[in-house]
């Protein structure tokens, strides 16, 4: 059993300072709103309702944290799985917008503890200007990236390739990055990306 279906909510946090102080691994996922991050979360950690969107897209402000416990130490966190609120959605006004952006760029340069950034992009979009404002936010942190091609079931596997290769070269700039197809309802790419996971969080689980 992937340790990521032991995963269970720990917190929520509006601001930076609200979150618990650096120790474990952290794993943080980060998209547009709509991406299908929390279906992404839930079908990695095996789980229905772990993580779930708000109705109205772009609401969702809070940092939600889930622990992943440490079968060893009982109790203790071996990592935490750190969902972060969408961006971009147009309907929220732009002092909220920017809010949330000194949110995601506080965390992704400040938190001692973050092990890798997961980066959803819905494949059929490709890379908004949105999604580039986020790399180069990553960039200068030195954190590896694991890009989810979402959706991945609309494409052919042939199309998923080209799609996959044009990411890679339009984010060449980040440095340590790894893109795979992915689809929640279809499972695309799901062992891959649990893999990847796991190992940031315990690399003694993958060889």
């Amino acid at each position: 059993m992937s340790i990521l279906h032991r995963a269970a909510f720990t917190t929520s946090a509006a601001r930076l300072d609200q979150l618990p102080e650096p120790g474990a691994p952290e794993v943080c996922f980060v998209g547009r709103s709509n991406c299908g991050k929390s279906s992404a979360i839930n079908v990695l950690t095996n789980q229905r309702r772990l993580a779930f969107s708000s109705k109205t897209p772009g609401r969702t402000r809070l940092i939600n944290m889930f622990g992943i416990p440490d079968p060893i130490t009982q109790g203790e966190a071996l990592g935490y799985l750190v969902d972060l609120p969408g961006y971009g959605y147009a309907a929220i006004g732009r002092e909220a917008r920017e809010e949330w952006a000194d949110v995601l760029g506080g965390y992704l340069h400040e938190r001692q503890s973050l092990a890798g950034v997961v980066l959803l992009l819905d494949i059929r979009r490709g890379l908004t200007d949105l999604d580039r404002r986020l790399a180069r936010w990553i960039a200068p942190t030195g954190r590896p990236v694991l890009v989810l091609l979402t959706k991945a079931d609309k494409f052919p596997y042939g199309q998923r390739i080209k799609a996959v290769h044009a990411i890679k070269k339009e984010l060449a700039d980040i440095g340590t990055l790894k893109a795979i197809p992915f689809s929640a309802t279809h499972r695309i790419g799901l062992e891959e990306a649990a893999a990847h996971i796991e190992n940031w969080i315990s690399p003694q689980v993958v060889p």
